[in-house]
């Protein structure tokens, strides 16, 4: 049995009084004494989570660009900027997904992948099986630790702590590009649905940058949190809203799929097409509840008496005050009255947008 494994933070989350969970093989915060209030401060200032649990690797050289052409869906040459990211996910032959990955531009033959922490032996095994038809090099970056700031004051509580230079580059990068300074790798992403950073450096490096943050009064968030905010953001957890027995169209994920190119032969392409000629495959779905109850993962999800689909994630909004989440359903039961079983009775739920908050936009 492996040990568990902590991250370069570990310290700092013991200072906060953290309450821990395993994940993954991870020691990690849940939170640090109210998951709602970590909530809140990201939707209204500023909340920062340790992030350095997710896989980091780098992927250099001539073959690196055919090689994640041909593992994406989406086709990494709509990348147009040094800096650029996306998001996209990696299928199997069945066009079932392994993993939902962001992928960073760093120039023609290297290229940044984030995956997630509870995928990492699927994925290594997955990259070097196909790796072997392509010439590149394949690194884990177990050196590196990754921090998130999010949030409506996220970017000035960052601008605050960096130098005149950095200050200059940071404060007109675009959303989804990211830049490289000063041994840091900065990236205006995020799992919350709020502006900010996904800040990678060395380990001491970002212990400096958390601590500096902390008296910023940047508010230390957990997963608790984490994953109340990616669901109101209509953010698709791993492992639970999409696996490998679902494939993206499955999940709502059709956008993250480049069909232009008609030569791309990516990774369970033939299936989608096959899937999306059909028209068949169960949908994703928002879901809302005014009732005094809570949805959950694999509660039942019934339409005219017959069962359609289940529940994949559900949560409490805080913002919303009311429980949400994202249910997977036949495609004949969309838009019609719908209801979920929890616990032996039976509650109207309203379909609606994966989306159930849109904080204002930043226009710093």
């Amino acid at each position: 049995m492996s040990s568990i494994q902590h991250t370069s933070l570990y310290e700092q989350h013991l200072q906060l009084g953290a309450k821990f969970v395993e994940f993954y093989g991870w020691k990690m915060p849940l939170h640090y004494g109210s998951a709602i209030a970590e909530h809140m401060a990201v939707r209204q200032n500023a909340g920062m989570f340790d992030v350095s649990h997710m896989t980091i690797i780098d992927i250099i050289g001539a073959g690196c660009r055919k090689f994640l052409r041909r593992l994406m869906t989406r086709d990494i040459d709509e990348i147009k900027n040094t800096g650029g990211a996306c998001y996209t996910c990696m299928c199997n032959e069945q066009a079932g997904i392994i993993d939902d990955v962001l992928i960073y531009y760093r120039n023609p033959d290297s290229f940044r992948l984030i995956f997630n922490a509870a995928t990492k032996k699927r994925v290594l095994a997955w990259l070097n099986e196909y790796a072997q038809d392509y010439s590149f090099g394949l690194q884990i970056r177990h050196d590196l630790s990754m921090i998130a700031v999010q949030g409506p004051s996220s970017i000035s509580k960052v601008l605050n702590l960096v130098s005149p230079y950095q200050m200059d580059i940071l404060s007109t990068l675009k959303r989804f590009h990211s830049i490289e300074n000063q041994a840091l790798f900065f990236s205006r992403t995020g799992y919350t649905g709020e502006d900010g950073f996904e800040i990678i450096g060395r380990d001491h490096d970002i212990i400096d940058l958390w601590k500096k943050l902390i008296t910023l009064d940047v508010q230390p968030c957990g997963l608790a949190a984490r994953d109340s905010l990616r669901l109101e953001a209509g953010l698709m957890l791993n492992g639970v809203d999409m696996t490998e027995n679902n494939s993206p169209l499955e999940c709502g994920l059709d956008w993250t799929i480049s069909w232009k190119a008609s030569d791309r032969e990516f990774i369970g392409k033939p299936c989608l097409l096959v899937a999306k000629e059909e028209n068949h495959y169960p949908r994703l779905t928002g879901l809302s509840l005014d009732a005094q109850a809570i949805l959950r993962h694999g509660q039942p999800l019934l339409s005219e008496g017959h069962v359609v689909g289940e529940v994949t994630s559900g949560v409490f909004s805080p913002i919303l005050k009311k429980s949400i989440a994202f249910g997977r359903i036949k495609p004949h039961a969309l838009d019609k009255p719908l209801f979920v079983e929890i616990r032996g009775t039976l509650y109207p739920v309203i379909q609606q947008s994966t989306r159930f908050y849109t904080p204002t936009p930043n226009t710093k």
